[in-house]
């Protein structure tokens, strides 16, 4: 770690942190410690019962995840945030759910990659700290690497995590991205909120498609859609082909059935505007991108983690969802020998739903 130069008044530098944080975008930021026991113990239980499918690398970081020291040495706080990213200019979420031929592609990633966003901004937020305080050890995160971020941002006064396992607001709803700073500065915490506020309601659990939400609080990775369509390599279950309907990249339903979503403000990042009119693409549409369409289109996107193999999987299976129609099925034949194995299976399923 670096050794400050002087003498810190870190109560005033704690509030200096959460203005120059505003100013930066955040919606909102508190600062929590380290501890994580009883999350530790639910992510171990989380990992055992198998929830987290093929996602090994949860396994493999090992208590770096609930142990934020042992993740970067030296730290004794976290500053937590919070970032608004609902759009006004987009196709209504539920109008583009309830039509079969448009994809649904989840509204957090319909502009600019937020891991790119965040960590920018957190930088940024970092160096106003260093500029008062001198230099201190930090490290800054965006859903980057093992960080247990709705357990610290819950911890630091930003919220409850609710039966679905989102960080939600009383008055910012969940439509927003979190981000934090390891940091070694022994700034004071602020309180959490003290209680979760879902109370009896179970409307996330009931609009589940897949049912993922095995138990309040729980979800089972290899049921959710978010999962099958972005964190899944290989193929997609045949059993929940069906479910998944017309989503693309990720699911919103469990987040648009919540009710505290009514207090959910717009955000006015651009970076987050829709891009590529994929706020409600037609999918024949979408299936006739070619490789290099892709990676345009997607450029600076956080879609293109799921390569274009992984694009093409996903609207194979939504086309074989969609109404019968000469234009779905010419689509789907028309990748009936794509050189990938994986998207020539799912055209073929795709094919079999038309009949074809």
């Amino acid at each position: 770690m670096k050794r400050r130069r002087t003498a810190i008044d870190y109560r005033r530098l704690a509030s200096d942190i959460k203005t120059w944080a505003r100013e930066l975008g955040f919606s909102g930021i508190g600062i929590t410690g380290v501890s994580l026991p009883e999350d530790e113990a639910r992510l171990r239980d989380w990992l055992e019962r198998g929830f987290h499918g093929a996602m090994d690398y949860m396994e493999r970081h090992g208590t770096k995840r609930s142990r934020p020291a042992e993740l970067m040495p030296g730290t004794v706080r976290v500053i937590a945030v919070r970032m608004d990213y609902l759009q006004a200019p987009m196709a209504g979420a539920h109008t583009v759910l309830a039509d079969p031929r448009l994809g649904y592609v989840s509204r957090y990633a319909l502009g600019r990659d937020y891991h790119k966003v965040l960590r920018g901004r957190l930088r940024r937020l970092v160096s106003r700290i260093d500029e008062v305080a001198g230099p201190s050890g930090h490290r800054v995160f965006a859903d980057s690497a093992p960080v247990l971020e709705k357990a610290l941002a819950r911890n630091a006064g930003l919220g409850w995590i609710g039966k679905h396992s989102n960080l939600i607001s009383r008055d910012r709803g969940s439509w927003f991205f979190l981000g934090e700073v390891y940091t070694d500065l022994p700034l004071p915490v602020d309180p959490p909120q003290g209680r979760e506020h879902c109370g009896r309601c179970t409307a996330c659990m009931a609009v589940c498609p897949t049912a993922a939400i095995v138990a309040p609080y729980q979800v089972d990775a290899r049921l959710c859609i978010s999962y099958l369509t972005i964190e899944l390599c290989g193929p997609i279950p045949v059993a929940l082909r069906p479910l998944v309907g017309n989503r693309i990249y990720g699911c919103d339903d469990c987040q648009l059935a919540c009710p505290w979503n009514r207090f959910a403000r717009l955000s006015c990042e651009r970076d987050f505007a829709p891009r590529h009119g994929l706020d409600a693409p037609r999918l024949t549409d979408l299936f006739s991108w070619s490789e290099t369409e892709f990676g345009k289109r997607t450029e600076g996107s956080a879609i293109r983690r799921i390569g274009y193999s992984g694009w093409l999987r996903n609207i194979a299976v939504a086309l074989g969802n969609a109404p019968t129609s000469r234009a779905v099925v010419q689509a789907l034949a028309s990748r009936a020998s794509d050189p990938s194995d994986l998207v020539r299976e799912h055209v073929q399923w795709a094919l079999s739903r038309h009949g074809a």
